[in-house]
């Protein structure tokens, strides 16, 4: 079959990189509970989250990054490359399970407290400690807020052959996705974890938002489609929609506003079904992205703003940033703890986790371009023979 997608061009879609650092301290912020300053997260205002937000870029960059790839070398090469990356992710899962796993039995030794254990989902880890890290390696065990890392893994693993067929059936291959998140939703379809119960993000539901990012990504919202973003009708549903979402989430935060709208509807959306990606959380992604590509093109001059600076490169970074993001969002919240939720306080450690991250993503942009320098190019010494000729001296550049 020829290739009916469109390859994507070169160069960095900043956007992308800004929703995804974003996306990365949203995640920080909302794994801290009480947190007054995840007040600024998108959860508490519509119906999906920065989980969302991952998800859908880490689609989109798949696709951006081995579709040439696959087209230039062919299936197996493409897919090797694919699973260098799983490769990746996976033994930063496993390092940051073993830390969180430590840091976690560590903070409940030092303050005798078995609460957290059994809150953070590790209570495995006295009683059967051996099975609980086996079946930690098989990624059916995961600690509270361990969960979307483990569903990028699966996600790109089974990508290659989604990947091969979008090039050639794009749409054919979107629908495919969409009937599988369907037939998951209505069959109750999802994979074990451990010790009892399924994972939290169903795979068999989040697929279709990664293939939807895959899809936008090899121009699935390009040619005749594209009318659809510039349709003043299409934006007041959106806009719509959106306010919909804001009244039913409020809902469910305060029981009083609640009380206000029927129960039916009420009931319909909340508790926001998040496991299995409700239809209307989709929908919900769908619409951000529309107003994102409306209102912000990829050539916006504010991009390159140093406000979005540190958002920027902390997706540009974003393994690394979500691993650190992760594990401080455990300390921060026993800071809170200890702190007893003190408001300076919840500013102060949301505040610095936010910094630390952007810190850690500048270290490891700069170690990547050190890596980079030509390893052959031979820096010259001055001679200290003569101030002269060390005045004379010029390093050669790199």
């Amino acid at each position: 079959m020829e290739i009916q997608a469109t390859l994507p061009g070169k160069g960095r879609d900043l956007r992308l990189d800004l929703l995804r650092g974003l996306a990365n301290w949203m995640i920080f912020l909302n794994h801290m509970p009480g947190n007054v300053v995840s007040w600024i997260t998108t959860r508490n205002y519509g119906f999906s989250d920065g989980a969302d937000l991952f998800v859908f870029i880490s689609g989109y960059t798949a696709a951006f990054v081995y579709a040439k790839w696959m087209v230039n070398h062919g299936f197996v090469v493409g897919a090797t490359r694919l699973f260098k990356r799983v490769w990746q992710l996976y033994v930063a899962h496993i390092v940051l399970f073993v830390v969180y796993l430590a840091t976690i039995g560590f903070v409940a030794d030092r303050f005798d407290s078995t609460t957290i254990i059994h809150q953070f989902n590790v209570a495995g880890l006295i009683e059967n400690p051996f099975q609980l890290l086996w079946q930690g390696l098989l990624l059916r065990f995961k600690p509270l807020n361990l969960d979307v890392l483990p569903l990028y893994i699966v996600l790109m693993a089974l990508f290659p052959p989604v990947l091969w067929m979008m090039l050639r059936k794009p749409d054919l291959t979107m629908i495919a996705s969409l009937v599988l998140y369907v037939a998951a939703r209505q069959f109750g379809w999802n994979l074990p974890a451990y010790p009892a119960g399924v994972w939290y993000f169903n795979p068999f539901a989040w697929q279709a938002l990664f293939a939807f990012g895959a899809w936008c990504a090899l121009g699935g919202i390009r040619g005749p489609r594209s009318a659809i973003i510039g349709s003043p009708v299409v934006l007041y549903v959106a806009i719509a929609y959106l306010l919909f979402a804001l009244l039913m989430t409020m809902a469910g935060r305060f029981s009083e506003f609640g009380d206000l709208f029927p129960r039916w509807l009420f009931d319909a959306f909340n508790p926001n079904d998040k496991s299995n990606l409700a239809p209307y959380r989709f929908l919900h992604f769908l619409v951000i992205v529309y107003l994102v590509v409306r209102f912000i093109p990829k050539d916006w001059p504010g991009l390159q703003s140093r406000v979005f600076s540190p958002a920027i490169k902390c997706g540009q970074q974003s393994l690394a940033v979500f691993c650190v993001g992760i594990f401080l969002s455990f300390i921060g919240y026993i800071v809170l703890i200890l702190s007893r939720d003190a408001l300076l306080i919840q500013i102060i450690v949301s505040a610095a986790g936010i910094a630390i991250m952007t810190a850690v993503a500048r270290y490891v942009s700069w170690s990547k371009k050190q890596d980079k320098l030509p390893k052959d190019v031979a820096v010259s010494r001055p001679s200290l023979r003569t101030e002269e000729a060390s005045n004379q001296f010029t390093p050669k550049p790199l």
